[in-house]
């Protein structure tokens, strides 16, 4: 038997089988196109968030070609566990060289999926304050208070702790004013109720809390708690601040301060 004739009963020996594979491959892939399609339009209708569509469908992709590959690879003749093996090799080489970034990657999708805030809440974390601005899958970008962009990985932030500042309605200002030990505190603790019932954005329910809050070293200290929408916070935190100094100098009370007197000695030496 020459050379010709050896191809050509190897190529019918053969031919099956790889048109087989093929086969395989070409119709796995189309109907892996179709699942595709109609998951897109299931996530679309769902409440899913949108920034998880894309993560859903790049994985469920990778698995159904992954099992196409295996079934074609099947019937060629190579082993599957040679197939999983040089796979599981791959996935462990990749998983070494990417370990910083696939941790941000599971961060992102727990942040994704159970929401602990959305873009545009007020959040603190690892350190930083500031509006959410962009949630993506490895990180999660913040704008501060004065115009800002920090980008934190969504590793630390779904590890680490953090407050969210906009998911109540309504927020408490907390606030210590101090007055002089020889200070009328009832006629303080009447200025100080009068400010805050009078300011407009101030809540009435719940009531403004006012205080005597501490006995310190060179001063009474007062407590002020009052209620606001969340968007108030800081007009009414700057708000008070003024108005109570304000209204305290054309009271007449004062507002003690740290001072230091300075004694200044003179030795006068014996001359001989």
């Amino acid at each position: 038997m020459n050379v010709k004739e050896k191809l050509m009963e190897i190529t019918m020996q053969y031919s099956p089988i790889y048109l087989g594979a093929l086969l395989v491959l070409f119709i796995g892939f189309k109907v892996i196109k179709g699942i595709i399609h109609m998951l897109d339009n299931t996530l679309t209708k769902s409440k899913v968030d949108m920034s998880l569509h894309s993560f859903i469908k790049s994985v469920a992709s990778f698995i159904l070609k992954i099992i196409v590959l295996i079934t074609a690879a099947t019937i060629v003749g190579i082993p599957m566990t040679t197939f999983i093996a040089v796979l599981s090799a791959a996935g462990l080489a990749v998983g070494l060289a990417l370990k910083d970034s696939l941790s941000n990657f599971a961060g992102g999708v727990l942040i994704l999926t159970f929401r602990p805030f959305n873009v545009g809440d007020f959040i603190e974390a690892q350190g930083y304050m500031g509006t959410v601005t962009t949630i993506h899958l490895l990180y999660t970008y913040l704008t501060t208070v004065d115009n800002k962009r920090v980008v934190i990985p969504n590793g630390d932030l779904a590890n680490g702790k953090m407050i969210n500042y906009s998911v109540e309605d309504t927020r408490r200002v907390d606030l210590i004013f101090g007055v002089g030990y020889q200070e009328d505190i009832v006629k303080v603790k009447g200025i100080l109720n009068k400010i805050s019932i009078e300011h407009p954005l101030i809540l009435k329910d719940p009531e403004p809390i006012i205080r005597v809050a501490e006995h310190a070293e060179s001063s009474i200290n007062f407590a002020v708690k009052v209620w606001c929408k969340k968007e108030d916070y800081w007009s009414i935190y700057y708000d008070l601040q003024e108005q109570v100094k304000v209204t305290f100098d054309k009271e007449g009370i004062s507002i003690p301060f740290p001072q230091r007197d300075v004694h200044i000695y003179q030795t006068l030496k014996n001359s001989d």
